[in-house]
């Protein structure tokens, strides 16, 4: 049986409207496919038809694909439509109007939908078109949506960019602001025998002479043409083979540019992918979203936070190991034992320091009722529960239970919006801190702060029992709140 890529190189129209399909839906054999048919491609001139709604483009690419087969010519064509923001549908209507051609084997046409995609075609629309390459197609043309003022990634997928524009819509200067007006290789006026077509050619003229940064280079022609008669498209279809013919000295150039971003668009949307598959938990990128929203932490630092874990190291320089959850342990050459390296701080900086940090003093446990849950933990486990208390300044209340070592400790929230409260909302009661027992919160903070860590409070607070809190920012410390807790002194008061 041959492969998809030998009968796509054969020229199969099955082979080829499969080999989109892959493409389109991100399949992961979409990548080898590609791989396989590159060294084949390069042949194609692609011809970009962009311009306003309604100017059009369709029936204009049509009225080419017509004169170019007339030449004998072999044309594949992209018409991208756009995907509805509420369905996620697409009418894909763009090939209603070229069905003269449906039966022509020398012409493959392809709609695609954005997506959702912005800047007016779809992010898979360069890769089908060097499927469309590698089968033979001799031309290919690409429409795009109909675009705004910025919607301009079609210059960074064709050789050429024929913008289409209509008279009749109002302003003429609106619809050549900065950005489409910058694109241009081609102007058309299409619908020319309209009232107000010479005023929207001369327009585009004037616009022009104004532009200085053109030099002696390529001046973008502006062309008149009635798509639905076929008159000036013969004329439109030799004006793109004579910019081909000129511009060779700088085609290289524009696919190279071409290469550079396609390439930095990959990378970057496979990074995404990586973060999402291998390095962040499931649904945790939707909780840096809400921490972000909830103004917990800014965007800058929440990425900041992921790439280190993305990369490996810190930007000073700190490595991560993904074995050990993300803290290193390093032979101290003073102690047989492993000193833990936290994030921030740098090999080689690491020291023991037991006249801080004493060990475990709880497990912090949200719960929605802490009478109700002490029917397990006291009236099961036989386990000592202290007074509940409440923390006002939290909307809180506490139960200890002392399990011997460490103690447990009932979280209750005691109002709407509170940190306890929002927790359980998004996650459900359980697991929510541990809390490290200390003999200086001061110290302990400045030990933290000093080897890069955030800190939530830069101050301790007050918390149950009249002890002194701080907590420790969760996004240094992969994703555990750890709490710094310096108990209350005997004889201290509250």
């Amino acid at each position: 049986m041959m492969l998809l890529s030998d009968r796509l190189l054969a020229g199969d129209p099955r082979a080829i409207a499969r080999a989109i399909s892959l493409i389109e839906d991100e399949s992961p054999h979409a990548a080898a496919l590609v791989g396989r048919i590159y060294p084949s491609t390069g042949r194609a001139y692609l011809v970009g038809i962009t311009g306003p709604p309604g100017a059009g483009k369709s029936t204009l690419v049509d009225r080419l694909v017509a004169e170019l087969r007339r030449s004998g010519k072999t044309v594949g064509v992209l018409a991208v439509d756009p995907t509805s923001p509420f369905s996620g549908g697409a009418i894909l209507g763009d090939r209603v109007r070229m069905q003269a051609h449906a039966e022509d084997p020398g012409v493959f046409i392809r709609s695609m939908a954005t997506r959702g995609h912005l800047g007016g075609l779809a992010r898979t629309t360069a890769e089908a078109a060097i499927v469309l390459d590698a089968a033979g197609y001799d031309t290919i043309i690409i429409e795009t949506v109909g675009v705004g003022q910025d919607e301009v990634d079609i210059v960074r997928t064709a050789d050429v960019s024929v913008v289409t524009l209509v008279p009749g819509t109002g302003d003429e200067v609106q619809a050549l602001k900065a950005g489409i007006m910058e694109i241009a290789d081609i102007f058309v006026v299409n619908k020319a025998d309209r009232e107000g077509a010479d005023r929207t050619a001369a327009s585009i003229e004037m616009m022009l002479a104004l532009d200085d940064a053109m030099g002696e280079g390529w001046r973008p022609p502006v062309m008149r043409t009635e798509a639905t008669t076929g008159r000036g498209v013969s004329e439109l279809l030799a004006m793109i083979d004579r910019f081909r013919e000129q511009s060779v000295d700088t085609l290289g150039a524009r696919r190279r540019a071409r290469a550079e971003w396609r390439l930095r668009e990959i990378l970057g949307r496979r990074f995404m992918q990586h973060l999402e598959g291998h390095v962040l938990a499931p649904g945790e990128f939707g909780e840096w979203l809400d921490r972000i929203s909830g103004r917990e932490i800014d965007p800058y630092g929440a990425a900041a936070v992921v790439m280190e874990r993305a990369l490996g190291k810190t930007t000073s320089g700190v490595f991560v190991d993904e074995k050990t959850s993300g803290v290193f342990f390093e032979k101290s050459a003073k102690d047989s034992g492993n000193v833990a390296v936290g994030p921030g701080v740098a090999l080689g900086q690491a020291k023991k320091t037991p006249d801080v940090f004493l060990g475990i003093d709880h497990v912090g446990i949200a719960v929605a009722d802490v009478d109700a849950s002490l029917k397990f933990f006291a009236g099961v486990l036989g386990l000592a529960a202290d007074a509940p208390q409440d923390v006002q300044g939290q909307n809180t209340r506490v139960r200890f239970v002392d399990t011997g070592d460490a103690k447990l400790e009932l979280v209750e929230s005691l109002a709407p919006g509170s940190p306890i409260g929002n927790f359980i909302e998004k996650r459900g009661p359980g697991l929510h801190h541990v809390a490290l027992r200390v003999a200086d919160i001061h110290a302990a903070i400045a030990t933290v702060t000093a080897a890069g860590v955030r800190m939530i409070d830069q101050q301790p607070r007050r918390g149950a029992h009249g002890s002194l809190i701080a907590f420790v920012h969760p996004g240094d410390t992969h994703g555990v709140l750890v709490e710094l807790k310096q108990p209350r002194a005997k004889g201290e008061g509250r």
